[in-house]
Formats: C-alpha cells, structure tokens, sequence
C-alpha cells in the first residue's frame, strides 16, 4: 500500500508539472519589470510619427503615473503568486527526486551513519537537522551562483530567444536520454571521493560534506530533474534561488525526518526496478517537454519544421511508448524482469494511453483545449477537416494587410499586425483598438486564446466591436533597413518586428509582459486604465471590453 501511495505522489507530481509551467510561465508573462526599448508605433523618423508624438506627448505624461502606480501593484501581486508557483514546482521535483535509484538507496546508509555517530539522541537529532540545513545551503547556493552567472536580464530573454530555446531542447533531450539509460550524467569520480573522504571527519564539517557528497553522487539523477524545473518555467532573477530552496527543502525534510526516526525506514518499499520505472517515466516526460522549446523558437523565426501535426505525433508516440514500457512489453538496458505488472503501473499506463487518443483528433484539426498553451497552434497546421467552415480565414474584401502572410490571429479574427496600419483603420471605420501584446513563445498568450477568446460572446466583440492588433513582441523577421533604429530603452539596435513591437509596449505602456492587453481610442488614448494581462475568468474578460466600448461611445459623443 505504501508503494502505491508513493507512487501516485510521483504521477501527480508529472501531472502538475505542466501545469505549474503554464502557471508559472503566465505569471511571468504578465510581470516581466524589465522594460524594453522598440516601443514602436510608427515608422521612426517619419513625419507621421513626429506629429503622433507631437499630439499625445501631454496626455501620456499626465496619464502615466497613474497607470505606472496600478500596473506596479499589480505586477507585485502576480510576482508573489509566480514565486510561490516556482516554489511548489521545487518542492515537487524534490520529492520526485527523492524516489529516483540514485537517491533512495542512499536513505539507508545516511541514517546509519547518523546512528554510529551519535552519542545521544539529542546530539542525533541535532546533526540529522545541521544535515538536512547543510542540504538546503548547498543547492540554495547553487542556485545563486546561477543567477550570479546570467543575470537577472539574460535570465529574462529565456522564453524569447530562439537559439535559447534550441539549446534548452537540446539539453532536455540529453536529459531525457540519460534517464532513458543511455548513459549517465556524472562528475569527476576524483571530485566525489575528496568529498566522501572529508564526510568521514568529525564535527560539523563532517556532516556538510556528508550533505555535499549526497548531492554529488545523485548528480546524474537531480541534474537533468533540477535542469528540466529551472527550464518548464520562463526565468526571472530569483527563479533559480526558489527552485533550489523549494527542490532542498522537500529533499533535506524527507532525510532528516529518516535520520531522527528510522524506525520510519521499515515502511519505505525496498529498493528495485520501480526505481528505474520512475527514471524511465521521467525521461518521457523530458523527451516531450523538449518539444515546447523547439516549437517556440520555429514559430520565432518561421522555419516550419515543427508544425502542429508533427508535434502532436511525436507527442502521441511518446504517451503510447510510455504505457507499452509501463506493461512491461519495453525493456531498456538498466531495468529488471517484471514479473507482473502492479496497479499502480496499469493505471498510470492507461492514463498514458488516453493521453494519446485524446491527442489523435488534434490530427484533424481538434482545438485539444487542455494542451493548447503548449503546443503550436492550429495555423500552423497542414490539413483541417471541415477547414471551409471552420478554422479557415474570413472572406477578404480588402488589400493584403501588413504581415498577414506569416502572422496570424486565431479563431479566424480578421485584425492587423502593425499598429499603424490598424489606427488608421480603426479612424477609418470609428472603431476602438483592441491591442494584444503577445508571443510565439507565450505559453499564457495561447491559453488566454484557447479558453477566453473562443467564448461566443467574447469572439463577437472582438470580431464586431473592436479592431484587433496582434503584436508578436518575440518575432525574429528582420526589418528593412531603413526601419531599424537604436532603442535607448532595450539598449539595443531594433532590427526585427519582435523588438519594434517590444520597443513600443515598453515606451508607451512601460511593461513588456505577454499577454498584454490594451483598448485604445483613436486619439490613441487608452480607454481603461490599466489594462490587464492574464484573466481566465470570462465575465471579468467580458466587463473590461464593455468598459472599454462605453468609454469610446462616450468620447464619440463627445466629438
């Protein structure tokens, strides 16, 4: 029973795993502080964009500390959220790692050397606890290190940068291997036996080197587990200080806890092939995790290699090889004969079956709401049945507009791109503008598209009452060369559509979170302030656009 029941923690910490990555990821998306500098709304240099600069120059310094005061108090709200949602994911890998071969053979020596060393036990329970502090100071400081090393801006750019992301999927693709049983992830066998040597000594330098060498020698399973929670996450400066606290805290209470009671050991299961089944299931789990990191830099910079379909049927392989290893019928090099398959290695294996008939209709152009922040989306597909009626694009009765032949809206919203051409439209037509600042790599953006756009309701005012603008802040096509600038706010040359758009949020907004959503009028005055970013609740979604339309109609009264 008690191997069930661990288990199931371990299979719901993999369920959580995306979804703390969603979580995490949306939280980061709607309160990145940076700010940026290719806040853009027309073309530099023109004389449209001095006299557009000429004529809300006031009203932008009259509005903005207001606005600036709202978005810092709610930006500070959603980064505690984030944190804590960063926090929960370590202390969920943590407990995960605790189970993996390389860790849980390691519970019996580690309370007998605290039981030899005792002269008390007082003095016991005192050094189990310098043990386990001993573990949180090390990977704690590992995680400083990291942020020491890439700075809180580098950090940043993680869900942004399209080589980033290509590096990142080839590292949880070895990661994912490695635990496959390809081969093993280790440090220098030197470096590990200086440190055991220096566990033997007495005191509490003992203990800390004792706590050093577990780290170590668990290196090749915790490694690609605190890589893979330090990635399923965008990174801001503290992220890799709460992961490391959260991944310590769950590993150092689980030890101590051992080391003051062992009598507690005699209701772990023993030591086996369900260790491996964990590295294996882990492994999976990598090998499709690395996926979102390919398609965020494809959709960047437009290469087209990892369409929704391919991902998709990567994905359902993935999910059918897993239940097939589950029932025994794969064997990798490091796993045992299995005799018999247990009840909690069934369901779980038919939960990866259903997984992977649940993705089969995405094949055909099924929405799959609940994976839909993190797989490409539905434009990039090839074949859509019923696509007339359904996915494809309104009847066009007007010119190509701007980017329209790589850049999409979903649900068939006929909106602009450039912000420009939309204003001039929207004065046009006496329409409010709709701005959503968004990304190829939101993970947030795509959700907020899948489970709050699709509603009818809220489908209609964007299509009917609002003239939509989608502007990817991450795109990577390079701009003519007489539309790049030297952004004074990014500290950096604007050279891409992506770093315009971004320029242009940061300078007018002072925020480059995604998503990011704005009404304008078209005095290019925002209707209600300030706008918001990530909201899954439907009716509030619903009250910020009726807010923003009375507020035009009133304005055109006005006129």
């Amino acid at each position: 029973m008690k191997k069930v029941i661990l288990l199931l923690m371990f299979f719901a910490m993999l369920t959580a795993l995306p979804i703390a990555k969603s979580n995490a990821q949306s939280q980061q998306d709607t309160v990145s502080a940076t700010v940026p500098d290719d806040l853009q709304f027309t073309e530099v240099g023109s004389e449209k964009d001095k006299a557009a600069n000429s004529q809300i120059k006031d009203s932008v310094s009259k509005d903005t500390v207001t606005a600036v005061k709202n978005a810092t108090s709610v930006k500070s709200v959603e980064a505690k959220q984030s944190l804590w949602v960063t926090f929960g994911l370590g202390i969920l890998a943590g407990i995960a790692a605790f189970f993996l071969p390389c860790i849980f053979p390691m519970v019996p020596l580690t309370v007998g050397f605290f039981t030899k060393r005792a002269e008390s036990r007082a003095k016991g329970i005192r050094s189990a606890i310098i043990y386990g502090l001993s573990i949180i100071v090390i990977y704690v400081g590992l995680g400083v290190i990291i942020t020491l090393i890439w700075g809180a801006s580098a950090l940043n750019e993680i869900s942004t940068d399209g080589f980033f992301n290509i590096f990142i999927f080839l590292i949880l693709i070895i990661f994912g291997i490695s635990f496959l049983g390809a081969f093993e992830i280790t440090l220098p066998s030197s470096f590990v036996n200086k440190l055991d040597a220096k566990s033997d000594s007495k005191g509490l330098s003992g203990i800390f080197f004792m706590a050093a060498t577990l780290a170590v020698v668990s290196f090749s399973c915790t490694g690609p587990l605190i890589g893979t929670s330090l990635v399923a996450i965008n990174t801001d400066l503290l992220t890799p200080v709460v992961v490391m606290f959260g991944f310590s805290l769950s590993l150092a209470t689980i030890f101590t806890i051992f080391a003051i009671f062992p009598s507690l050991m005699t209701g772990l299961p023993k030591s086996g092939g369900w260790l491996n089944s964990i590295k294996v299931f882990l492994g999976f789990l990598e090998l499709g995790l690395s996926l979102k990191f390919l398609s965020t830099a494809d959709l960047a910079y437009h290469w087209g290699i990892l369409d929704r379909e391919v991902f998709l049927a990567i994905w359902i392989v993935l999910a059918i090889l897993l239940g097939v290893y589950l029932l025994g019928k794969i064997k990798f090099s490091h796993d045992s004969d299995l005799a018999y398959v247990s009840v909690p290695r069934l369901f779980i294996s038919i939960g990866a079956f259903v997984f992977a008939i649940y993705l089969i209709p995405g094949l055909f152009g099924a929405p799959l709401k609940a994976v839909s922040a993190l797989v490409p989306p539905l434009s990039t597909q090839d074949f859509v049945i019923g696509q007339e009626s359904a996915t494809s694009a309104p009847a066009i009765t007007h010119s190509k507009r701007k980017y329209s032949d790589f850049l999409h809206i979903p649900h068939n919203i006929d909106g602009f791109f450039d912000y420009e051409e939309a204003l001039a439209y929207a004065r046009e037509v006496k329409k409010p503008l709709f701005l959503d600042f968004t990304g190829h790599g939101c993970v947030n953006c795509r959700e907020m598209e899948a489970r709050v756009w699709s509603d009818p309701r809220v489908l209609k005012k964007l299509k009917e009452d609002y003239i939509v603008v989608s502007l990817y802040t991450d795109d990577k096509t390079e701009l003519p060369e007489k539309e790049q600038f030297d952004s004074k706010i990014l500290q950096t040359r604007v050279n891409t559509i992506g770093k315009k758009l971004k320029h242009l949020q940061a300078e007018r907004f002072n925020t480059i979170s995604q998503p990011y959503y704005v009404l304008l009028g078209t005095d290019e005055k925002e209707l209600v302030s300030p706008p918001i970013g990530v909201e899954f609740d439907i009716e509030k979604y619903l009250q910020y656009l009726d807010k923003g339309l009375s507020e035009f109609a009133k304005k055109q009264k006005n006129e």
